[in-house]
């Protein structure tokens, strides 16, 4: 049976996994407007919020790959009419997940403090860090294990509930958000910073119990544990340690790059803070058309449908572009009412407009290296996207940045070297994907 890769289709699978994908960063984003206009510290607020989000981004994309894992071997499954044989693979896989999440909670809240020093946090930048850290942590397993489901949902070629699950949890973030950071006058006190967590921490906790209720109900794959292990939980963890290497080179670029923003001071950081949301926010927009290139690239190559996943490449890579330009253009039309969302200090602003530009441009080249990211992932290729990540930050972002810093161009040094970075994850995926699927295509 072939499998449909129509722009009806694609779109199908695209928008509810970009609407679903945007989850995550609608949580940072929210918190970040919100805390970042409140009368008491919002410059340090905002600071502390940007370097614990950096922290959380970190961990949640190390370990959240399990996603792309579940997704991907589920697929090719599905691609090959096999799917009784991994249906106790998600449970098992988010078993294993959410323990370590659980481990996380132990081993890094009595060192909050430290951790936050290492991003050169000090003064009332770290008490705040340290006291939004505490609180948000929470949250972790159980982010971890509606990521594990969501993988899940996608392997089945749906990203239709992920969705529904990922408005519920933006929706009452926001509420909460709002009502907990500046209070109810007579009945809840403001709760400023910490408010901003405990929303953040009740909004996971709802999204899980609701991704647990869909799968349970909408679906034949059960949650109950078996210890008989699939025989996929080898290639599953090989997947893990791949991506784990990858995700941790990723994040260093966002550690250093955080690490040089807060030592430049608060207004820097601040501004790097309002800027890397929004490229967050970008990011995981077009990551909704990666998302389906992850869907469907995994159940063609599943079914050997070497010409049709070429030309799902190829559509792809359109569409994202596209995506990229028109993101781009509607930052240049709202330019400077899009800062002022996020904070009324005019040295903030300033410094945030003076790099707000590189944000904006570097999105079309942002849609290939995410497309190709989605679409590896699909195919379970996770060894080419860990060496091309090592390649990017080490080879590329560090050296870069260093050298800019050399000549103090400070926040506009930081992301001309992300977009660097952003183009030496592209090219080699882009080079990679058509050296070895064309012959395929070819000798079909």
């Amino acid at each position: 049976m072939k499998t449909l890769i129509s722009l009806k289709h694609i779109n199908k699978l695209a928008i509810p996994a970009l609407i679903s994908g945007i989850s995550e960063p609608i949580l940072s984003i929210t918190d970040t407007a919100i805390v970042g206009n409140v009368k008491m510290h919002p410059v340090e607020s905002l600071a502390a919020i940007g370097i614990v989000g950096t922290f959380l981004s970190m961990l949640i994309w190390v370990l959240g790959q399990t996603r792309s894992a579940i997704s991907a071997i589920i697929s090719q499954y599905l691609g090959a009419g096999k799917l009784d044989a991994v249906k106790n693979l998600p449970a098992q896989a988010i078993f294993i997940i959410t323990s370590i999440g659980l481990l996380i909670i132990v081993t890094s809240y009595p060192i909050a403090n430290l951790i936050f020093r290492l991003y050169n946090a000090s003064g009332l930048i770290l008490e705040y860090c340290v006291v939004y850290y505490k609180i948000r942590v929470f949250g972790f397993p159980f982010t971890l294990f509606t990521i594990a489901i969501f993988g899940t949902f996608r392997g089945l070629q749906n990203t239709f509930y992920p969705m529904i699950i990922a408005i519920i949890g933006a929706v009452l973030n926001i509420v909460l958000d709002y009502i907990f950071v500046f209070g109810i006058p007579g009945y809840l006190d403001a709760m400023h910073i910490e408010g901003a967590a405990y929303a953040s921490v009740i909004a996971q906790v709802v999204m899980a119990l609701s991704a647990a209720y869909l799968l349970l109900t909408k679906t034949q794959i059960p949650l109950k544990l078996s210890l008989d292990f699939n025989k996929e939980i080898e290639r599953f963890l090989i997947m893990i340690a791949n991506l784990f290497v990858r995700t941790l080179a990723l994040n260093i670029t966002l550690y250093f790059a955080t690490r040089y923003a807060t030592g430049y001071g608060k207004t820097y950081i601040a501004a790097y803070t309002i800027g890397i949301n929004l490229w967050f926010l970008g990011a995981f927009v077009i990551d909704g058309y990666a998302g389906a290139g992850n869907i469907l690239s995994g159940k063609l190559y599943g079914a050997k449908q070497y010409k049709n996943l070429v030309e799902l490449s190829k559509k792809l890579i359109k569409i994202g572009i596209l995506v990229g330009v028109l993101l781009a253009c509607i930052g240049f039309l709202l330019y400077k009412p899009i800062g002022g969302l996020f904070s009324k200090d005019a040295n903030v602003l300033n410094t945030f407009y003076s790099i707000f530009w590189i944000v904006l441009v570097i999105q079309p080249i942002c849609a290939i290296a995410f497309i190709f990211d989605g679409i590896y992932k699909g195919l379970g290729k996770m060894g080419v996207l860990r060496n091309v990540l090592l390649l990017a930050t080490f080879v590329v972002f560090l050296p870069i940045l260093l050298v800019l810093d050399h000549f103090n161009l400070k926040l506009t040094g930081i992301f001309i070297a992300i977009t660097f970075w952003i183009i030496a994850r592209a090219v080699p995926l882009l080079i990679n994907f058509r050296k070895q699927f064309k012959p395929l295509v070819k000798n079909a």
